[in-house]
């Protein structure tokens, strides 16, 4: 691979899997509150989220790690100002103790909080105003969950960016499967090593906790109790788990993919189920890894950072084509694999994060186990049936079609509802 382009993909992987405690949307709401609360040392006695529509969706229902199970944008705001620590970024609450849990809910109960829809054309994009008796402090993040463009106080700008000039990494376009899969195959795995390992290390032990079923609807605990603990069903389950713990308050952090913890979970821990089935070597589950995670960078790219379309699919996608990796499957193999899984799951909706997140997972897992079955018993679809297309590249910008484009006055009805359901 030519040196700058190998530069940019790394450049892509470093900046996308990067650890984070909690769903990424509150977690970005209470680090957009820490940072405000950075500006304002006097007491807060009000303030202000005001935040777009999908970010609503995916912070209604799901709880907030180290809040005593609170739910919803007020609770991620009020742990952000009292307890944040805006350096962690999405690790943001990551230091809170004991005793600032009852401070959070004491602030929730004390403080005039106000939670609307914001008016912008960003589908991630959170504006939160804190106010003193005297002052008054404005962040706004917007187009990725670390992506501050204005800190304001007292109507003064202390810094701003153009939502549409912030960038998180490196140009996504670059993106190919030929190129995944030669990036893959040619690494130099010193590179990659430390992402890497903390991957496996952080998604691993969280999956571990959402097996004991403690979280959620226990999804994974299910499905081994149901299934059994064939290495098919044990990918399903462990991506599975990771979400019940993650979704339900879980205080353990992953790596996420895409600004999403549930793809990285679904990226990653099928591939390492395999991994230790297969009893391969280190190295080619690192390599396996970059194929798995840079394919859902891919398709998630077309799509965007929120939508209507399970960022999950997505992510089974990329498990499957990892898994065929490991079998030994190369660019082919791995093309058929992705398109087979497209086909089979997409237009999956996604209606905020929750509890039912993990048995998406768990159907987009065997998605792309079974695009991946497919192939090798010699079965594919093919273009023209439906909007599969006549390569993987081409098929991929369908998918980002029908889910930026397609989907979105289905992404408007599913905020809608969800708006008008009470908890």
């Amino acid at each position: 691979m030519e040196r700058s382009l190998y530069r940019a993909y790394l450049s892509i992987l470093k900046s996308e899997l990067i650890p984070a405690m909690g769903c990424t949307e509150p977690i970005a709401i209470a680090l957009a509150a820490a940072i405000a609360k950075k500006h304002l040392v006097v007491p807060v006695v009000s303030a202000e989220a005001a935040v777009s529509g999908n970010i609503i969706k995916n912070v209604k229902s799901v709880k907030v790690p180290n809040t005593g199970g609170l739910r919803g944008i007020e609770a991620a705001l009020a742990a952000g100002v009292v307890a944040g620590d805006a350096s962690r970024e999405l690790e943001v609450l990551s230091e809170i103790r004991s005793e600032d849990i009852a401070g959070i809910s004491q602030f929730i109960k004390d403080t005039e909080i106000t939670v609307k829809e914001a008016v912008t054309n960003c589908v991630l994009d959170i504006s939160i105003t804190l106010k003193s008796q005297d002052h008054t402090v404005r962040t706004r993040t917007a187009q990725h969950h670390t992506g501050l463009c204005l800190i304001e106080v007292d109507g003064e700008t202390l810094f701003y960016k153009e939502p549409d000039k912030l960038s998180d990494s490196a140009d996504h376009s670059v993106l190919t499967v030929e190129g995944i899969i030669d990036f893959a195959s040619s690494a130099d795995i010193n590179d990659v090593r430390e992402t890497l390992d903390r991957q496996i290390e952080y998604n691993s032990a969280i999956a571990k906790e959402g097996l004991t079923g403690k979280y959620g609807a226990a999804i994974g605990r299910t499905l081994l109790m149901s299934y059994g603990n064939t290495v098919h069903n044990r990918a399903r389950a462990l991506a599975a788990a990771g979400s019940d713990a993650r979704m339900n308050g879980c205080e353990l952090p992953v790596v996420i993919n895409s600004g999403s913890g549930n793809q990285g979970l679904t990226a990653s821990l099928p591939v390492i189920a395999y991994a230790e089935e297969l009893g391969v070597s280190r190295e080619m589950l690192y390599r396996a890894l970059l194929v798995s995670n840079l394919t859902t960078i891919h398709l998630k790219t077309g799509i965007g950072a929120l939508s209507a379309y399970c960022g999950a699919i997505s992510a089974g996608c990329g498990a499957g084509a990892g898994v065929m990796y490991l079998y030994g499957g190369g660019l082919t193999e791995i093309e058929h694999t992705i398109v087979n899984a497209l086909a089979i799951n997409s237009g999956v909706v996604c209606d905020g994060a929750k509890a039912s997140c993990a048995a998406k997972i768990a159907s987009a897992v065997e998605s792309g186990l079974l695009a991946m079955q497919m192939y090798m018993h010699g079965k594919e679809f093919y273009s023209g049936d439906g909007i599969v297309a006549e390569n993987v590249e081409a098929t991929i910008k369908n998918i980002g079609q029908l889910a930026r484009s397609g989907m979105a006055e289905t992404d408007r009805e599913i905020i809608k509802i969800m708006m008008r359901e009470k908890r």
